[in-house]
Formats: structure tokens, C-alpha cells, sequence
């Protein structure tokens, strides 16, 4: 019998999840200001010098392996770099109460690359969980372009599930990780890599802006994005992985979508209509089918 999860564990998941959720709504506020890869170069930099001391092993800690090696690189790669990008740019192009439904759809992709890459079946249950979060989506679009205020490009949304596929990646990929590697070294080590990546095109972008002409709020705004988003909820999550079975953990992923969701109404005044709760409700249903742990699984935990 497997020992129950510590209560600090759960807490950890579902902080790390609200605080993701907060930081793709206020994404909003920054890609107005800063380009997309600016900012995610800024980002980067900001968390790697607040991280810098977590990158060295410390006494007790395995070396890493080539395997982990090849893991943290695609483990920034998709759940960092990209996640970075696509999530920014669709924000950029839709809003943050889109942004909140469709990574409502996390657990759905989790399960879809569990089935295309480790061979495992998808239950009846999980198939209705798909078939929810893409008739959320689907609902959500149409709901925007009949929004007169707000005009939202198909590409915006192709570019938000593109984000979700990434940050389903990232979930797999670090429960294999969480294992071998702590989760200071795993935030530090990704957070590197996904510099590295973005540098070129950081550069590129920042030869031509005017950085005089940010505002101090702004910058706090980013100082706070990239700590939360690099550093405190890649560790948060980590943690509670560690004690938590991944089909479990995937429950506090609501968290994102609702935390993503307030902001974008609360904050950023953005209409919340009918049509809006139809496909939040649609897409809560689907993470809650995909994630909500069985009785036969229940009882075996």
C-alpha cells in the first residue's frame, strides 16, 4: 500500500498551478509592451541570476546521468521554451479567459500523449474528457469572434494548444525526472536551457527597443512573471510531484484555468458572458473526468 500523500504536497501542486494561472492572464499586460521573445528573454535572465546558486549539486545529490541530461533538455525545450512562446503569442492574440479554458484541456493532452507515446489506452471516461475540452475551445472562439470589443485570431488559439500539448509534455516528462534529480537543480537546469534557446532571438528583438520607455510597474510585473514562472512554480511543482502519483496531481491543474480565467475578468475587465460559462463549464467537466481518481483506483492508492 502506498503511504498518503503529505498535505504540504497537495498544497504545493496547488499553489504552483494557481500561480501559472496568474502569471498567463497578466502575460496580457506585458506582451503589450515588451515583443514576445524580449520578453521571454528577460524572463529567463531574470530567473537564471535569481537561481544561480541552484544550479551546483550539493552534497548528497547523484550526479546526472546522460539520461537526465537528454530529459532537462526536453523538458525546457517543450515545457519551457515553447510553452513560453506559443502560450505569449496566443495570449497576444486572443485574451487571458481564452488562455484560462483551453489549458483547462492539460489533462486531456496528458492522457492523448500517454496513449500516442506510451502505448496506453484511453477510457471511455478520458475520451469524453477530449471530447469536452474541444467543445469548450470550439465555443470559446466562436463566442469571440462575435465580440465586437475583442478580435481574436484563429492562429491565437492554435498557438494556446500548442501550449497545452507543451505543458502536457512538461508534466510527463517531470515525474520521470523528479526521481533521480531535486527540484532546485530540475527549475535552475531547465531555466539555463530555456536562455540558451531564446537568446539569439532576445538579442534581435532588443536591438531595436526602447527600453526607456517602460514604466517602473511594468517591470515589477516582469520581475514578478519570471521568478513566479521560472522558479517558484516549476519548484512548487516538483515538490508536490515527488509525493504526489501524477494521475492525482493532474487534478490541481483546475487551479490554472480558474486563476487564468479571474484575472482575465477581475483585472483585466475582460467580458465574461454566457457563452463564456458554457465553455469554462465544459472545459472544468473535461479536466474533472480526466483527472478525478476512480474507485477502483481509490481504493488500491
Amino acid at each position: 500500500m502506498n503511504p498518503k500523500p503529505p498535505a504540504w504536497a497537495y498544497a504545493c501542486l496547488a499553489a504552483s498551478m494557481a500561480l501559472v494561472g496568474s502569471y498567463v492572464g497578466l502575460s496580457k499586460l506585458l506582451v503589450a509592451v515588451f515583443p514576445v521573445l524580449l520578453l521571454a528573454w528577460l524572463r529567463f535572465g531574470i530567473a537564471a541570476v535569481a537561481m544561480a546558486h541552484w544550479v551546483r549539486r550539493r552534497e548528497g545529490d547523484a550526479p546526472l546521468s546522460p539520461r537526465d541530461r537528454v530529459l532537462l533538455f526536453w523538458e525546457s525545450f517543450l515545457g519551457n521554451f515553447l510553452f513560453s512562446i506559443c502560450m505569449l503569442y496566443g495570449v497576444a492574440l486572443t485574451s487571458a479567459l481564452a488562455a484560462g479554458v483551453t489549458m483547462a484541456a492539460i489533462p486531456a493532452a496528458v492522457a492523448l500523449l500517454s496513449w500516442l507515446f506510451l502505448g496506453e489506452r484511453i477510457s471511455g471516461r478520458v475520451a469524453a474528457a477530449i471530447a469536452c475540452a474541444a467543445l469548450g475551445i470550439a465555443l470559446l472562439a466562436f463566442a469571440r469572434s462575435g465580440d465586437a470589443s475583442m478580435v481574436a485570431s484563429p492562429w491565437g488559439y492554435a498557438l494556446l494548444l500548442a501550449a497545452v500539448l507543451c505543458e502536457a509534455s512538461y508534466v510527463v516528462i517531470g515525474k520521470r525526472l523528479t526521481g533521480q534529480v531535486s527540484a532546485r537543480r530540475i527549475s535552475a537546469i531547465i531555466n539555463l536551457w530555456g536562455l540558451a534557446l531564446v537568446t539569439p532571438f532576445g538579442i534581435w528583438q532588443a536591438w531595436s527597443f526602447d527600453f526607456s520607455a517602460v514604466q517602473p510597474p511594468t517591470w515589477a510585473l516582469l520581475v514578478f512573471y519570471a521568478v513566479a514562472a521560472s522558479m517558484v512554480t516549476v519548484w512548487l511543482w516538483m515538490k508536490g510531484l515527488q509525493h504526489v502519483p501524477s494521475s492525482r496531481a493532474g487534478v490541481f491543474t483546475v487551479m490554472l484555468p480558474v486563476s487564468a480565467a479571474l484575472v482575465g475578468a477581475l483585472v483585466l475587465g475582460e467580458r465574461f458572458g454566457m457563452a463564456h460559462v458554457a465553455a469554462f463549464a465544459l472545459a472544468m467537466l473535461g479536466l474533472l473526468l480526466a483527472t478525478w481518481p476512480s474507485t477502483k483506483a481509490g481504493a488500491q492508492a
